[in-house]
This record gives structure tokens, sequence and C-alpha cells, in this order.
């Protein structure tokens, strides 16, 4: 089971200390409102601190590269980075070919994202969206879990959105490659 834990500025050493301790694949740094400077400067500290757990920047592509982070994850708007703007920016920073992670919430964006060759895809919420504790969107629920993993056909997909440690089953038995999120993490 791959294991995707999605931080802001706000993480602590403590926090990457647990995750690396408790096996984390991946950690993806979100903050979209930190400059580019202080992006990076936060990505160091948090490459330096995650040993062999892969660091993704959020939507940076720019930031990833100059940090050594391992890839970035983007969303499946139209008008964001691709990930074949993301592997030339990769390139010509000189750097091995980046993980790629993307953020799904239908059927066609996920068939998108696997038609982009992408490592990772992110679908949810599946059981619901938070935001400070409230609920701003509800869930898809397990069967369109179920249809997007068939969708992915082969790609990585990680269930999103509500996911806690009594529904965790039900999303690895639906399809899904793993887990990410934010309070399952927390």
């Amino acid at each position: 089971m791959i294991r995707y834990a999605i931080a802001d500025r706000s993480v602590t050493s403590a926090d990457y200390a647990r995750w690396v301790a408790e096996g984390v694949d991946f950690v993806q740094l979100r903050d979209k409102t930190m400059e580019a400077g202080a992006l990076a400067a936060k990505a160091r500290e948090m490459l330096a601190a995650l040993g062999s757990t892969k660091m993704l920047v959020n939507g940076r592509a720019d930031v990833a590269a100059a940090t050594g982070a391992a890839g970035v994850h983007l969303t499946a708007k139209p008008d964001e980075l691709t990930p074949a703007q993301v592997r030339r920016v990769f390139s010509l920073a000189e750097r091995s070919e980046p993980v790629i992670s993307v953020s799904c919430h239908t059927l066609a964006e996920v068939e998108r994202a696997r038609d982009a060759e992408v490592d990772l895809i992110l679908f949810g919420p599946v059981f619901e969206k938070r935001v400070e504790g409230e609920v701003v969107l509800e869930g898809v629920g397990i069967d369109r879990l179920r249809l997007a993993c068939q969708a992915a056909d082969g790609v990585a997909l990680l269930a999103l959105g509500g996911v806690t440690a009594l529904n965790m089953d039900l999303c690895l038995k639906a399809g899904a490659t793993g887990i990410a999120g934010i309070r399952f993490f927390g």
C-alpha cells in the first residue's frame, strides 16, 4: 500500500520523523500562498529530514527541480502545468525523471492523467472533503472509486478525502493502490 501525506508550512520535524517511522512513501508539500524562496526553504528543510521518503512540491516544478525534490503534484485543471511541462523543466535542470502525481475528481480526469503517463493519481473526495473541520464537499463513494481504479488502468490510484483507519480497507478492496490525505497522516 502506498502512503502519501499532504503537508503545509505548519508541519514540524516531529511530523517528518513520525512519517518516516510510519513508512510514508510520499510527502506532498502543499502551500499555495508561499513565495518561491520560502517554499524552497521549507522544501529543503523537509528533504533533509525525510530520508528515503520522496517529496513532491505542489504545482511548482521550478522549486521541485531546484531543491532536489522527487517530483511535482498537479491538479487536473486545464490551465495548470501539464506532466509534459514538468518533465521538460526537470530535463532542462538536468534532473532525473520526476515523479508526477495528479489530483482527479472525475473519471474523465483520471483518463487524461493516465494518458499523460503520470505516476500517481489521487482520486477523491471518496468520503468527504473538510476545510477547517467543516464538510465542504460530499464524497463520491466507493463505487465511483472502483470505477476510477478501473479507468486508471495500471496507474497507481490513491484514495483521498475522508479516509480513516476504519474505512481504509474499503478503498483498498475497491482497487486503490494506497491512501493519500492530510488528516489521515496528521
